[in-house]
């Protein structure tokens, strides 16, 4: 209501104010917080705290939104797509930030009225929620560079979830789902390393015959190779192959706040720590007895880091939250169980040649 003798022109002022310390995650699992905005031209956009310290962000457009987003959250402001706006974000005092937008209104004649509308969304980055808000919110559940592939596997976890009603038995069936679709792969990958453990003796052999010539050795083990037909980096292509997924579940588990406050066994929360770091602690047993079923290194330093590994990799487990530490206990177990079975028909083969030799 103008109740002036003049003619207004008003601007409205929406924005959020946010420190720049809380809910930053942690050491070992750092997740954003910060700005976040999306246009049609500019798509999905983030802007940290730090960058407006020294320069204000200052963006017009005339769609889109913007607001704050931190792990498992969002908030933003959205407006009627054909207004004009101007978005900003920009420290207003010492470790404390504003984010928002403005936008003109028409002129109010004294004595008139005017009203305008927008929208507030502040609540969980659940993408059925985060699509129905404003186009490109879905995008504030943010995969990185492996969206394209941790988008489906969301869908494939959220559609097992809707059948077995919980999302840790949907992240043990995910993990089977997946280490069946790369069976193959798996296989052509232990074949090489069992075939590799069964060399161990003679590469041991070679090594103490040789001692530290290391021309005649690395001549030597070639031709083994050649005799044997087998590729000592056999092994590793189909294990790279498999790494991208992997990493895309991992970011998956880690974003996903459908897991916050999810119950599974004992635990009553996947996102948080296991309370009683019983799955890290069987994590690092089944890292323990992986490595007594790959090949031996020959080379005494190598051997003593591969035990190591279970010990180094278990701290960062005790850390990460318990959905997380499921998935990788899964999957190991199942390729243990998949190594040891390949390990036994390439032994008993060996042993047929033997006895034929």
């Amino acid at each position: 209501m103008n109740k002036s003798q003049s003619n207004i022109t008003p601007t409205a002022y929406y924005q959020f104010i946010h420190d720049g310390e809380s809910n930053q995650g942690s050491t070992f699992m750092p997740t954003y917080t910060g700005t976040a905005y999306y246009t049609d031209t500019e798509n999905f956009q983030k802007i940290s705290f730090g960058d407006v310290e020294s320069a204000p962000f200052t963006l017009n457009a005339n769609n889109g939104w913007i607001g704050i987003i931190q792990r498992y959250f969002a908030s933003s402001w959205i407006i009627s797509s054909k207004a004009k706006r101007e978005f900003f974000s920009k420290e207003v005092t010492s470790n404390t930030y504003a984010s928002g937008l403005k936008t003109g209104l028409s002129e109010i004649l004294p004595g008139e009225s005017l009203s305008f509308n927008a929208t507030l969304y502040s609540g969980p980055q659940a993408k059925e929620l985060l699509e129905k808000a404003a186009p490109g919110m879905e995008l504030t559940v943010d995969y990185g560079w492996l969206t394209i592939l941790a988008a489906p596997l969301f869908s494939v976890l959220s559609g097992i979830q809707k059948v077995v009603v919980n999302w840790g038995v949907s992240i043990i069936l995910l993990t089977v789902l997946i280490k069946l679709l790369f069976y193959p792969l798996s296989a052509a990958s232990y074949k090489s390393m069992a075939q590799m453990r069964e060399l161990a003796p003679r590469l041991q052999s070679m090594k103490e015959k040789f001692g530290d010539d290391k021309q005649k050795m690395q001549k030597a083990m070639m031709e083994l190779y050649k005799t044997e037909k087998i590729n000592p980096l056999g092994g590793c292509l189909p294990i790279l192959v498999q790494i991208p997924v992997f990493i895309a579940l991992y970011w998956v588990l880690l974003g996903s706040v459908e897991l916050r406050n999810a119950p599974f066994l004992y635990i009553s929360d996947l996102s948080s720590k296991d309370p009683y770091y019983l799955l890290p602690i069987l994590m690092a047993a089944s890292m323990f007895v992986q490595t007594k079923l790959n090949p031996k290194p020959t080379d005494p330093m190598q051997a003593r880091l591969m035990m190591m590994m279970p010990i180094i990799f278990s701290i960062f487990f005790f850390f990460f939250p318990a959905g997380l530490v499921l998935y990788w206990l899964v999957n190991n177990l199942l390729s243990m169980a998949q190594q040891w079975h390949i390990n036994r028909k390439i032994h008993a083969a060996a042993l047929k040649k033997k006895g034929h030799a």
